[in-house]
């Protein structure tokens, strides 16, 4: 059958599509900007209709929030990420969390072990050929598509074609809605003093042929604001934003030196401005992949150099990080953190960092360090002490890989904010029985 006529027959309105989910299905999100926006408000408009609805996602740019109060007999959410709009719900009990790394949430769907019997996605038009592209998220959003029992398409022309691993037949498809819905953007942060100081650090440990992981936000965006004398850098990463244009413009990012994908800037997601989305489209410099392949420890292992920078919201003077929760309060999920930090100690010549502030300021102006005795009590162990290679802050870097519980004290002390460190020197001088 020619594929037009598989779509035309397939294609229909958002709210005609969702009344086709059946009560107590589970249904998986496509991942931050993949996540299609018309379909999603037409569930959420049509829920007088569901019973017991499971919602499984990562990171959500969505203002439309399924764990809206009240919503609770149609819908649970139940993320592998806690983002913005869960964490009233999972504070509250009304929402499940589920920790895992993020290169294994393809292989969790496909085994059975987190259901996914509706996959929901936005891609590109389709190509001469029926084929359309997932754009910005190949990550777990293609496995999602292939394991799931129903799928709905929201074909979008704003939707970038992408290369790497994202093109799907539109004969996948049970459902086609046809919406060109603007698609989310993370503005540039504003970058201040701390993150250039932090910047300036993290800058000095990468060399020249290196490949990078950068996240998004004021300090990945202040790293690469010191690496404009470097030479020939790659992307392995998680994700790219706008940051990364730049040093690519600049001639900086070139991938030359990268042992595998040479040449590419191999992610798995995108999440930035417009400006990042055109320049992924139909360029053959930027593979989109799994996630389960981008972000494998064992394919990270394999590129020389590798360097990756991921922050904390705490981390206490064994090494300890803590980056997903303040106590039992989740606060956003294990991500892609470990992956990259085990990937990059089998890496030759690697280097995995921690950047982060010393101290998180509360709006009444009181610090509070980032570097404690204690992770609070309930958090979470992201990554654990014999993980950590490097924490930068701005006061410094504390080196941690193969140091003792009293080096990696003092280097942690060290790089803390003045006015906190007391309480740390005082709990140093207790563990070990000695004046720091």
């Amino acid at each position: 059958m020619d594929w037009k006529q598989i779509y035309n027959e397939r294609l229909t309105t958002a709210s005609e599509a969702v009344k086709h989910i059946e009560n107590g299905s589970t249904v998986v999100l496509a991942h931050c900007v993949g996540e299609p926006p018309t379909i999603v408000n037409a569930m959420v408009e049509n829920r007088a209709q569901y019973r017991d609805l499971e919602i499984r996602h990562m990171v959500r740019l969505s203002d439309m929030d399924f764990a809206t109060p009240g919503y609770e007999k149609h819908f649970r959410v139940n993320p592998w990420f806690a983002s913005a709009n869960s964490r009233a719900a999972l504070v509250e009990n009304r929402a499940d969390f589920t920790p895992c790394f993020f290169h294994e949430v393809p292989r969790v769907i496909r085994e059975g072990r987190s259901g996914c019997d509706v996959a929901v996605f936005q891609v590109s038009p389709p190509d001469a050929h029926g084929f359309c592209s997932l754009g910005t998220s190949v990550d777990y959003t293609r496995q999602a598509a292939e394991t799931a029992k129903l799928t709905i398409a929201q074909v979008n022309k704003n939707m970038p074609r992408t290369w790497g691993d994202g093109l799907l037949h539109v004969s996948a498809f049970d459902h086609i809605v046809e919406a060109d819905d603007n698609l989310y953007e993370i503005k540039p942060p504003v970058i201040g003093d701390v993150e250039k100081a932090i910047g300036e650090h993290c800058a000095s440990l990468i060399e020249d042929g290196s490949t990078l992981q950068l996240g998004i936000g004021a300090i990945p965006d202040a790293v690469m604001l010191f690496l404009k004398d470097k030479r020939d850098l790659g992307i392995h990463s998680e994700m790219i934003s706008d940051g990364t244009l730049a040093l690519y413009n600049e001639g900086v990012i070139t991938g030359s030196q990268k042992s595998e994908n040479r040449g590419k800037m191999t992610v798995t997601f995108l999440m930035g401005t417009r400006e990042l989305y055109d320049f992924a489209h139909d360029n053959p410099l930027v593979e989109v992949k799994p996630v389960d392949y981008v972000n494998h420890p064992i394919v990270i292992a394999r590129q020389h150099k590798m360097i990756s920078v991921n922050s904390a919201i705490q981390a206490d003077i064994q090494g300890q990080i803590d980056a997903e929760a303040m106590g039992l309060r989740q606060f956003s999920g294990v991500g892609g953190q470990v992956d990259f930090i085990r990937g990059v100690a089998m890496s030759d010549d690697g280097k995995a960092i921690i950047a982060m502030p010393s101290v998180t300021v509360k709006r009444d102006g009181t610090m509070i360090s980032k570097i404690v005795p204690f992770l609070d009590q309930g958090a979470p162990v992201t990554t654990t002490r014999c993980d950590v290679d490097y924490v930068i802050t701005e006061y410094g870097i504390a080196e941690l890989k193969g140091k003792s519980l009293r080096e990696r004290a003092r280097n942690l002390i060290g790089v803390a904010h003045p006015d906190t460190k007391d309480p740390l020197k005082d709990e140093f001088e207790r563990r070990f029985g000695e004046k720091y």
